[in-house]
């Protein structure tokens, strides 16, 4: 009985996974359905980000990422969790929409009630010349990633020495203001990356592109739902 009970839940799972694959453009996928194992916090389907509310088209907190990136990232999982560790996801795709957002946000000066958090050092006006945002964002292409490490048993986050999307020099890969522990743990992160064909962007430790991204040239716009 028992094993008909596990067979049943399984061909539910499998249908719902199928449905909800319906629902994305060809070649994109659902992480967790492939990686049932990683762990997902994606910040701009709730609160805690720079702009301190849900982002525009974010409707259900899941991940999502063109099939070739999540089977990368895979053997990132993979390799870690023979470490004991396991990938934290914060962002993936990444709807225009959204980005379409995050610039209106930008263009509002009087807007700062995440300053403290997410840029103490850094003036709102000068977000776009510094690179902090941009009209266009990588992550629309479907193959980009923001992520970190956590320990898989306790689920703590490794400590990179700053938080996901501090806009600061901190946050960068050669800043020298953070620890020799600090800077390992980034590194453990940067070379598993790139051992299974990511290339990280030196402004943040936590952003990696697939080297060879199938829509290099597309930028989407479905939601994330």
């Amino acid at each position: 009985m028992k094993s008909l009970t596990y067979l049943l839940l399984f061909l539910i799972s499998l249908n719902t996974g199928l449905a909800q694959e319906k629902n994305l453009p060809k070649d994109f996928v659902y992480i967790k359905a492939q990686i049932p194992d990683i762990k997902l916090d994606i910040r701009y389907a709730g609160s805690n980000n720079f702009i301190g509310k849900p982002v525009n088209s974010y409707q259900k907190p899941v991940g999502i990422l063109s099939k070739p990136a999540t089977e990368a990232l895979e053997k990132v999982q993979n390799d870690l969790m023979s470490q004991g560790y396991c990938l934290k996801i914060f962002d993936a795709y990444r709807p225009q929409t959204a980005v379409n957002h995050f610039i209106e946000w930008a263009r509002n000066p009087a807007d700062t009630l995440t300053k403290a958090k997410f840029y103490p050092e850094v003036a709102k006006k000068d977000l776009f010349q510094l690179g902090y945002i941009a009209s266009k964002s990588g992550h629309s292409r479907g193959s980009t990633i923001d992520l970190t490490i956590m320990d898989a048993k306790t689920g703590k986050e490794l400590d990179m020495g700053s938080g996901y999307d501090f806009f600061g020099d901190i946050s960068h890969h050669n800043t020298d203001k953070i620890t020799k522990e600090q800077k390992a743990n980034r590194s453990l992160l940067k070379r598993i990356m790139i051992k299974n064909g990511f290339r990280p962007y030196p402004e943040e430790w936590w952003h990696y592109t697939l080297r060879n991204e199938p829509y290099p040239e597309t930028y989407f716009d479905f939601p994330v739902r």
